[in-house]
């Protein structure tokens, strides 16, 4: 089995960027702790390396996997318009447990999957990640885990499910300790996917809230106001819409995987308005789309 790498350990650390680098450039998977759950990251402008992702992970290209940046002016080279509520919303949670999902820039040479022009980002909120993303740019990044299965929140968890088929494991301690884990799951560190593509840059429009996660409704509403939020899905009876009413309500939208970042946990880790990718991985975040990915079940590390 692949080595795991203890970042904790300064000759480790070193060793373990210096060849999480080296399988970034050559088109290989590298799995990465993120302050939401751990992720398995590839070149996003590598569309052989996104498809070797997704190809790990045992998912479809209708699941795209987000991306991660390494800071917040990256928000505007990757996506096309970013309205004044959702520069907000990064200023407040950025780094952190935020994935939002814009209209990409239609001039990227990239291909992350069926994404319907979208992509979801995140800005993940550790060291470790952060400073990868420093020397190789923007990753697509999806929770580690096989499609299906409770998302990594351990290097040694994120072995067992995807084995040889990465080829650095880092290991920067347990992933979501920081959080209160009040995602759509027992014990779900996801991060929050928030849809800005019905949002227009003047304001009109609303943002969607496609996966619960560690940001709260009642923190991102503090920011923006809760005029700019959808309301909340409710069932006939009147209460909370349950997964199978969300899931039944996605049926006409793009559904992904994750973070973190499908209709899973998977990434960033959910589901998009018609027009929107949903991607999973958490996570994180937040490439092209968001599922829920950085997820506890099968999204991304966003």
């Amino acid at each position: 089995m692949t080595l795991i790498h203890d970042c904790s350990v300064e000759s480790e650390l070193l060793a373990g960027m210096r060849l999480a680098r080296r399988a970034i450039g050559s088109g290989e998977l590298v799995v990465i702790p993120t302050d939401t759950v751990y992720g398995v990251a590839a070149d996003a402008f590598s569309a052989t390396a996104v498809q070797r992702l997704l190809d790990a992970k045992g998912r479809e290209r209708t699941s795209p996997p987000p991306v991660l940046v390494p800071g917040i002016p990256t928000l505007d080279a990757l996506a096309a318009e970013v309205p004044d509520a959702v520069r907000a919303l990064v200023a407040e949670f950025w780094p952190g447990g935020l994935t939002v999902i814009l209209r990409a820039q239609p001039s990227l040479q990239w291909d992350l999957g069926e994404t319907r022009g979208t992509v979801a980002l995140r800005m993940p909120d550790h060291r470790i990640a952060l400073e990868l993303l420093s020397e190789t740019g923007p990753l697509a990044v999806s929770s580690a885990n096989l499609s299906g299965l409770p998302s990594a929140t351990t290097a040694e968890e994120a072995a067992d499910m995807l084995g040889d088929r990465v080829s650095v494991y880092l290991d920067g301690g347990a992933a979501g300790v920081a959080y209160e884990a009040i995602g759509e799951r027992p014990g779900d560190t996801s991060s929050t996917i928030v849809d800005a593509t019905g949002l227009a840059v003047d304001g009109t429009g609303v943002l969607r809230i496609v996966r619960a996660g560690v940001i709260s409704r009642e923190r991102i509403a503090e920011v923006v106001g809760e005029e700019l939020l959808e309301a909340e899905a409710v069932t006939e009876a009147g209460g909370a819409a349950s997964d199978d009413d969300l899931a039944a309500a996605s049926d006409d939208g793009a559904t992904s995987s994750d973070d973190d970042g499908a209709a899973t946990s998977d990434d960033a880790d959910a589901t998009t308005s018609d027009d929107a990718a949903a991607t999973a991985d958490d996570d994180a975040a937040p490439a092209a789309s968001v599922a829920p990915s950085d997820e506890r079940t099968d999204p991304a590390a966003s």
